[in-house]
């Protein structure tokens, strides 16, 4: 039997960029969900908004500027309850 790779589409749900920008601006923290969903968006590229773009570069350059912290938490909601 030959085995073939599996095919596995994500997709981003529309609208979900400049509310994952205001959920991480305002935690402070970038958690796994959060980078599959900046994943899902930039294996979209050619599809993204100028508006989801610029999101992506803000949550990049506060990462980079130590404003948001990296965690290993499946989820902010998690964190909250």
């Amino acid at each position: 039997m030959i085995g073939y790779p599996l095919s596995i589409q994500i997709c981003l749900i529309e609208g979900a960029l400049p509310e994952l920008f205001a959920q991480v601006t305002q935690s402070g923290r970038l958690t796994t969900a959060d980078r599959y969903g900046i994943l899902a968006a930039l294996l979209q590229a050619e599809t993204l908004t100028d508006e989801e773009r610029f999101a992506i570069d803000r949550m990049l350059f506060a990462i980079s500027r130590g404003r948001v912290q990296i965690v290993d938490e499946v989820s902010a909601v998690d964190s909250e309850l």
